[in-house]
């Protein structure tokens, strides 16, 4: 059977424009989200799409893209898979299309290389033809009179405005920079993780690299920053991990406890009371901030290689450690930390800061224009319903989803690209009021929450109801 390939001219075939000049749904943000809507769109008859990014090509964490690093998920959790496993963009097809399926299949991998995953994306956005980078969104308003959102965006051809019923935002996280370390922030010198990879040479050749953040990000850069060093751990780097969390832990992997990414349990999270939600994502830390069991074997494994012979490694692991202020020392920066549970102070002095302190969803300057449209929760964020919808003020008759903004109403699985494409279908059944793609009742063996009235906590679960599912 012949597989379809896209065709060499769709990398660079202009949008088509709607022949009433409104778009039925426009993406902001080509990130693997916005791209895996734009993907399961791709070819739906009557819809008329466009996605729009400010970044001159895809790109996915590019200060993260060493060598050696994979995706924490595995590769049936690309853009369509999930949602449509027949979709043309799907890695498999993506490996036929670079003859690569004999040597991934006889590699055994279920964890893909990250660079390869990002190779995968860009190979999708280049060739479907609703999707424009160079194209930042300056704005986004609400036009009465054409029923529709007005998106201003640039590009090289100067402002261009669009209509459409229908906008997903998919604007991604921003990097979070601890409050004592925000001042000190300088290229090369304090940075995030996000620009790691653009700045590690530099990094290798600093006498005393501080890692702050428990996560994968900064297992990774340790690990990278170990490795720099020579054989013999004189060169290269002295490398110190620093943490608020009690312990460099494992990222929860087993079968029952990666449920929590189903659709299920956003069902059962969805319906507790907003505190409850709050409370939950902070404790469940461990099935999205953790490190992979992986990386933390290789960490071991090079500090033991260290030890060879009565060696020590050029390295030191500090958990339970909060950085209170820090100042400009020299050529490099003291740092005041207070171990947590001992509720004791003291001072590091290091050359060189990486925070892989995370990121967190912010509200784009562009939403300014609709601002007071929005009916924002106390904390400012958006309230959202199960079909991704943002809550609006009545006025206004089009919709407006989000993609990866959500982890307040719908758990910990809304980074998680286990969710992307599912959770893209969801978005598109709800765009074209009809089912494009089916979607699974249950998905998880575990019973979330107490059993239906009559049910005796055994046996199958019921499947949700309309009412559950919205």
């Amino acid at each position: 059977m012949t597989v379809p390939q896209p065709s060499p001219s769709d990398a660079t075939a202009p949008a088509a424009e709607p022949d009433d000049g409104v778009y039925d749904l426009v993406g902001v943000g080509i990130g693997p989200f916005n791209l895996s809507l734009a993907a399961l769109a791709d070819g739906v008859p009557g819809l008329r799409t466009l996605f729009l990014d400010a970044k001159p090509a895809f790109s996915w964490h590019p200060g993260l893209l060493m060598e050696g690093t994979t995706l924490q998920v595995p590769f049936l959790a690309d853009l369509v898979t999930m949602a449509d496993p027949t979709s043309r963009w799907s890695y498999l097809n993506y490996l036929r299309a670079h003859d690569r399926l004999f040597p991934f299949f006889f590699s055994e991998r279920f964890h893909i290389p990250r660079r390869e995953y990002d190779h995968y994306c860009r190979w999708v956005a280049e060739r479907l033809p609703g999707c424009r980078f160079d194209a930042p969104v300056t704005a986004l308003e609400w036009d009465a009179s054409a029923g529709a959102f007005a998106v201003t965006h640039g590009g090289a051809a100067g402002p261009r405005r669009v209509l459409a019923r229908q906008v997903v935002l998919g604007v991604g996280t921003r990097p979070v920079v601890p409050e004592p370390l925000r001042a000190l922030l300088e290229p090369g010198r304090v940075l995030h993780s996000a620009d790691y990879r653009t700045h590690r040479d530099t990094l290798a050749e600093a006498g005393d690299v501080t890692v702050v953040g428990a996560g994968q990000s900064g297992a990774e850069v340790l690990l990278d920053l170990l490795r720099r060093q020579d054989g013999d751990g004189q060169g290269g780097p002295y490398v110190r991990w620093l943490a608020r969390s009690t312990a460099f832990a494992p990222m929860e992997y087993s079968k029952i406890g990666l449920e929590h990414f189903t659709p299920d349990y956003i069902r059962y999270f969805r319906q507790l009371p907003e505190p409850v939600r709050d409370r939950l994502v902070r404790e469940q830390w461990q099935l999205y901030k953790g490190v992979s069991s992986e990386t933390l074997g290789e960490i071991h494994d090079e500090l033991y290689e260290r030890t060879i012979g009565g060696g020590a490694p050029r390295a030191a692991l500090h958990p339970g450690t909060a950085i209170t202020a820090a100042r400009r020392d020299g050529d490099g920066y003291l740092l005041t930390c207070r171990h947590v549970q001992q509720d004791t102070e003291f001072t590091l002095r290091t050359d060189r800061i990486v925070l892989a302190t995370g990121y967190a969803a912010a509200r784009p300057d562009f939403l300014a224009p609709v601002s007071d449209l929005v009916d924002w929760d106390a904390q400012g964020r958006y309230r959202v319903d199960g079909d991704y919808r943002v809550a609006l003020d009545p006025r206004v008759t089009g919709t407006l989803y989000v993609q990866n903004a959500e982890m307040h109403t719908h758990g910990v699985g809304a980074p998680d690209l286990t969710l992307g494409a599912w959770r893209a279908a969801t978005i598109l059944n709800a765009a074209t009021g009809r089912t494009v793609l089916p979607l699974p009742a249950r998905a998880a063996w575990t019973v979330f929450g107490a059993p239906a009235d009559g049910a005796t906590g055994t046996g199958t679960a019921p499947a949700p109801t309309a009412a559950q599912a919205r």
